[in-house]
């Protein structure tokens, strides 16, 4: 039994961090280091206030990112990130949106990821973060 609840949080961690890894790391890989670079692509899919909703974003995948590692406040923390792959899915992969066969199938491709990705984030809202997390353990010490 022990032994079934240690194999569970070890789980649970992998896959929040095997989650929460892309968004982190589009975040300190690409939008960080290439600030004007990636207000500039934000800019050009329409984006209002592209800068303002960059360093947004940049909080927003952090903070929600971080939170879902250690699995506190996860569930905050991936309705962040639920806000923003819903924002990301409409401006930059609106594949309803294109007439060429080849880019509405691509732009489609990364929408369903992305939608895929939402779904994990409701789940997370729905049912926590799972055993070994901060929430997990505030919540058995209140017991």
């Amino acid at each position: 039994m022990v032994l079934v609840r240690v194999l569970q949080g070890l789980v649970s961690v992998a896959g929040r961090i095997a989650l929460a890894a892309i968004f982190l790391m589009s975040t300190l890989g690409y939008k960080i280091p290439n600030f004007n670079g990636a207000a500039q692509l934000m800019a050009s899919q329409g984006i209002p206030a592209p800068r303002l909703m960059l360093v947004g974003a940049i909080v927003f995948l952090i903070v929600g990112s971080l939170s879902l590692i250690v699995g506190y406040r996860a569930r905050f923390g991936a309705v962040l990130i639920l806000v923003f792959l819903v924002l990301a899915s409409y401006y930059f992969h609106n594949f309803w949106a294109l007439s060429d066969p080849k880019a509405r199938q691509e732009q489609m491709i990364h929408f369903m990821k992305n939608l895929s990705m939402m779904g994990a984030m409701l789940f997370i809202i729905a049912n926590g973060p799972g055993a070994f997390s901060l929430d997990s353990r505030a919540a058995a010490l209140k017991l």
